[in-house]
C-alpha cells in the first residue's frame, strides 16, 4: 500500500475544511436554514470569505504584546515622557518606506488637473520648502530643487505638516479604491471616462459626475449612473431592487460594490504612536514560541550603529548626525553616504521589513501628545487624540450624505459617544453621555483645550495643547539618541521642518495572524449542527 506523507494528509484534511466552510459560507444559514444569494427568497447575499491584503506600497506587521518605552535604556533629557507599560498592539499594515517627493508630486499633479481653478486647494497642498532656509547656512538651493528635481524624486517630502499629512491619507485612499474598482470593471475604466480626448489633451470627460471619486460617498450610493457606473457591476439580488431606481444593465439588475464585498481598502492613515514604535522595534524577528531572545534599542540587534557584518563593517546603519559638524563624515569615504536626507530605501530594513525607521526623517504619529500619556492609556491599541465625528446628513430619510465642493463628506464633531435612540435622532438632540463631567458636552479628553472644568491646564501654563503631535524616529540633524524608538517629541499639527516626514498605515481587519509558517492550528471540523438542519 503506497504511504501517503504526513504534509500531503494534512494537506488533504486542510483542502476538506476550507471546502466545506466555503459551501457553508456561499450556501444557507447555520442560524435560519435559509439560503444565501438566492433572489427568490430575499436576495440576502454572502461573500466568500476573503483575507484583504495591503494597499499599495504598505507591508503586514503581524501585532503583539510588548513593552512600550522599554527599549529606552537612559533618559537623557529626564523627560520621564514614556515610562514603560505593558501593550498590546493589533496587526496592522505600514508603509515600507517614507512618503517621498514623487508621492507628493503625483497627489499636487492630481488636484491641478482635477481643480485647476482652485489656487487655493493646491496652494494648501504645498510643503512649506523655505523650512531649509537658515539665517547662517547656504541652504537655498534646497527652496526650489528639493521637492521638484527629478534627482530628488526617491527622496523623503518634508515641510509637510500633521495637517497636511492626514490629507493626503484621505486622498491616498481615494485614489487606491477609485483604481480598484475601474480596473475591476465595477467604475467605468479610464480609457473609457476620457474618451474623446481633443488634440491638445484635454480629457472630454462622458462622467455625468462633477465630482472626484469619493470612497464614503461611493459606498452611501451617491456615486452612480450614466458616465460613472462599470461594465462589470455586481447582480443586485434583492426582488424589490428593479423598483428602487437600481441601474440596469446586460447582466440585470446591478448594483455598486459594498463593503460586504471585501473588494475596497481600509482608509490609509498615520500610525498610532503605539503601532509606530512597535514596528519599529520589530522585535518579532527575534521571538520563537513567545520567548524574545534579544531585546534592542535601535530597529537592529547590538548596542551600535555600525554594521557587524564582514562586507559592511563598520558602515553606520542609518542617515543621522554622528556628532557637531559631521553630517556625512569624510570626502573620500562618506560613511552614512547622506547629508541631508538620504533615498526613502536606503541602509538595511528592520525585520518587518520597514526602511529608515531610525534616521533620515523624523514621522508624525497621530496621537496628541501628553508627557503623561502612560498613566492613563488603555493597554490595547492605546492612541490619545480620538475626535469622534459624525457624517452630515443632508437628507436624513433617505440617508443622503451632504458634501463639500471637493465631493467629500461633511463631517461634523459626534454629538455622543453612543448609539442615539431613533427619536433622538429625529429630533436632532443629543443623548447625555454618562462621561460628562459636570454637563460637559460628550469630548474624548477632558484635560484638553475645551475643557469648561479646569481651565489653566494646557495651552497656558506649557506648551503642550491639543494640537501637539507626537512624532518619533530620529533624522538626518540627529544625534543616535533619538534614534531609538521609544523617543518621542512633540510639535505643533501645523508646524513643519525640514527634518520632518511621514508615512502611512492601514488597518488590518480580520483574524491578526499573519506568518503562519510553521505554526500550529487547530483543524475544524464539520458542524453537526448544519448537517443535521439538512
Amino acid at each position: 500500500m503506497k504511504r501517503i506523507s504526513i504534509y500531503s494528509l494534512a494537506a488533504i484534511m486542510l483542502l476538506g475544511i476550507l471546502s466545506s466552510c466555503s459551501k457553508n459560507k456561499t450556501g444557507q444559514s447555520s442560524k435560519t436554514g435559509m439560503a444565501y444569494n438566492n433572489k427568490y427568497n430575499g436576495g440576502f447575499e454572502v461573500n466568500s470569505k476573503v483575507k484583504a491584503g495591503p494597499g499599495p506600497g504598505l507591508i503586514a506587521i503581524e501585532g503583539g504584546t510588548f513593552v512600550m518605552g522599554g527599549s529606552l535604556n537612559q533618559d537623557l533629557g529626564y523627560e520621564f515622557d514614556n515610562v514603560r507599560r505593558r501593550v498590546t498592539v493589533a496587526s496592522f499594515y505600514m508603509d515600507e518606506t517614507e512618503v517621498s517627493n514623487v508621492d507628493w508630486l503625483e497627489y499636487l499633479y492630481w488636484i491641478r488637473r482635477n481643480y485647476a481653478n482652485d489656487a487655493e486647494y493646491y496652494y494648501n497642498a504645498l510643503p512649506d520648502t523655505l523650512v531649509w532656509r537658515q539665517p547662517l547656512s547656504y541652504n537655498e538651493p534646497y527652496v526650489n530643487n528639493y521637492l521638484r528635481h527629478p534627482a530628488f524624486q526617491d527622496y523623503p517630502v518634508v515641510g509637510v505638516t500633521w495637517e497636511q499629512a492626514n490629507a493626503y491619507c484621505e486622498w491616498r485612499t481615494d485614489r487606491v479604491n477609485e483604481e480598484i474598482l475601474r480596473s475591476k470593471g465595477y467604475l467605468m475604466d479610464y480609457k473609457t471616462l476620457t474618451a474623446g480626448a481633443g488634440k491638445a489633451g484635454t480629457a472630454a470627460t462622458v462622467s455625468t459626475s462633477a465630482d472626484p471619486f469619493n470612497t464614503d460617498i461611493y459606498l452611501n450610493g451617491q456615486y452612480r449612473g450614466e458616465g460613472i457606473d462599470g461594465k462589470k457591476m455586481k447582480k443586485d439580488l434583492n426582488p424589490s431592487a428593479v423598483t428602487t431606481g437600481t441601474t440596469p444593465n446586460a447582466k440585470g439588475v446591478v448594483r455598486p460594490v459594498r463593503l460586504e464585498d471585501g473588494v475596497l481598502k481600509q482608509p490609509y492613515r498615520l500610525p498610532t504612536e503605539a503601532e509606530w514604535e512597535y514596528a519599529a522595534l520589530a522585535l518579532a524577528g527575534n521571538t520563537e514560541y513567545e520567548n524574545i531572545a534579544d531585546g534592542r534599542i535601535y530597529p537592529w540587534n547590538g548596542l551600535g550603529v555600525r554594521s557587524p557584518k564582514k562586507r559592511t563593517q563598520g558602515m553606520i546603519l542609518a542617515n543621522f548626525k554622528r556628532g557637531e559638524g559631521d553630517n556625512m563624515g569624510t570626502g573620500g569615504y562618506l560613511n552614512d553616504k547622506a547629508d541631508i536626507t538620504a533615498p526613502v530605501r536606503s541602509y538595511v530594513p528592520n525585520d518587518f521589513g520597514l526602511y529608515n525607521m531610525a534616521g533620515n526623517v523624523n514621522e508624525w504619529t497621530a496621537d496628541v501628545y501628553r508627557k503623561l500619556s502612560f498613566e492613563d492609556f488603555n493597554d490595547f491599541n492605546p492612541f490619545r487624540g480620538n475626535e469622534f465625528v459624525n457624517k452630515r446628513l443632508s437628507d436624513r430619510d433617505k440617508g443622503i450624505y451632504a458634501k463639500d465642493k471637493y465631493g467629500r463628506p461633511i463631517k461634523d464633531p459626534a454629538k455622543t459617544g453612543k448609539k442615539q435612540k431613533w427619536s433622538e435622532l429625529q429630533n436632532n438632540a443629543a443623548a447625555v453621555d454618562s462621561s460628562a463631567i459636570a454637563g460637559k458636552p460628550y469630548n474624548p479628553d477632558f484635560r484638553g483645550h475645551l475643557d469648561t472644568v479646569v481651565t489653566d491646564l494646557y495651552g497656558i501654563t506649557t506648551l503642550v495643547n491639543d494640537r501637539s503631535r507626537v512624532y518619533k524616529g530620529g533624522s538626518w540633524n540627529d544625534r543616535a539618541y533619538w534614534l531609538n524608538p521609544a523617543t518621542r517629541r512633540f510639535m505643533q499639527q501645523d508646524e513643519a521642518s525640514a527634518e520632518m516626514g511621514f508615512r502611512s498605515a492601514m488597518t488590518l481587519v480580520g483574524a491578526p495572524e499573519i506568518m503562519t509558517k510553521g505554526k500550529p492550528q487547530f483543524s475544524q471540523p464539520k458542524s453537526k449542527a448544519l448537517s443535521k438542519s439538512r
